[in-house]
């Protein structure tokens, strides 16, 4: 992956995880740093998959790939917010 693509990949991801956060329905109490790593993580692991299929090169915009990461966000979102909202303060 060249430096380019890189940093094309983290400003997507970030915007992956903020689409992931709207999709997961109700109030996330998660701290917005949490939702940009997983929108970041959501986005590699979503591309990957969409490799594994062969959806990854499509002519103009890749709306599956898209949607594979968007669905890994939310997923990613909705643990999050599940685990992180459990945590108490002493």
């Amino acid at each position: 992956m060249e430096v380019t693509g890189f940093f094309t990949a983290i400003i997507i991801g970030l915007i992956i995880g903020a689409l992931g956060r709207l999709v997961v329905p109700g109030k996330q109490n998660i701290p917005i740093w949490l939702t940009l790593l997983i929108g970041v993580v959501a986005a590699l692991l979503g591309t990957l998959v969409a490799g594994a299929f062969g959806v990854d090169e499509t002519p103009g915009i890749d709306w599956i790939e898209l949607a594979i990461q968007i669905v890994f966000a939310a997923v990613g979102v909705a643990i999050a917010a599940g685990t992180y909202g459990r945590r108490r303060v002493h």
